[in-house]
């Protein structure tokens, strides 16, 4: 049970401080929380780590497979970047139009939930995030390859992914409450990260630094992680 709990709260840590640097999911569950409601962004964060956690699994179970699609993993990297300056471009739209009061891309018929699926689905950046974390766990024995660490680790991810939108939700929330009168800034900012996001998936993209070549080259992702593992260690 001790071992359990461990792991619980080792995927809950990695998942919430991984979902903190702005980002386009976060960034955009803060935006829909303005432009609509809290529920609805509750909702559309609850989509994006539906997918994340079916990417844990994947990372878990069939790295081998996924290392083979190579084709569609770069295809993803590429509607990433498309995603990401529409997002840009619309948010820059809504700040120069005071009358729109939600971003055109987020304005769809389709459930907040399904949104956030779709735009989680479609970022391949989650695989080998994880898989490095995977491999770090397995290598420190932390994580086995069994069914009910396997369970308690995707449950803990899942919740850390919650709590990190919750800030950008609820936070988005009152500061939008607290400039309710201005708050085109707070579009043009909005647009500044997703404009910068798309900026550096280009560069990743162009200079072969993508998700593929993360996954290819799984000593340098071990590397990367295993110096935060004692971090997080020291609070679980």
């Amino acid at each position: 049970m001790q071992k359990l709990v461990r792991i619980f709260f080792t995927g809950l840590f990695i998942s919430f401080l991984g979902s903190l640097p702005l980002g386009t999911l976060n960034i955009a569950a803060m935006q829909i929380a303005i432009a609509e409601t809290v529920k609805a962004a509750l909702f559309f964060s609850l989509g994006s780590l539906t997918a994340e956690i079916i990417y844990v699994r994947l990372s878990l179970v069939a790295m081998d497979w996924v290392r083979k699609q190579q084709k569609i993993l770069k295809a993803l990297e590429w509607v990433t970047l498309v995603i990401v300056l529409a997002l840009a471009v619309s948010s820059f739209y809504t700040a120069m139009h005071p009358g729109v009061h939600k971003s055109p891309i987020l304005n769809t018929s389709l459930h907040p939930y399904f949104l956030g699926l779709t735009m989680s689905a479609v970022n391949p950046v989650q695989i080998p995030f994880w898989f490095g974390w995977s491999t770090v766990l397995f290598t420190k024995n932390i994580l086995l390859p069994r069914n009910s660490h396997y369970n308690t680790y995707i449950v803990g991810i899942g919740l850390g992914t919650l709590l990190g939108n919750c800030v950008f939700i609820f936070g988005g929330r009152i500061i939008a409450d607290r400039i309710s009168s201005n708050q085109n800034i707070l579009n043009w900012v909005i647009g500044g990260i997703f404009l910068v996001t798309a900026l550096i998936q280009l560069y990743k993209i162009l200079k072969h630094k993508d998700a593929h070549h993360d996954i290819e080259h799984p000593e340098e992702l071990t590397r990367k992680f295993e110096g935060h593992l004692d971090e997080i260690n020291k609070h679980t």
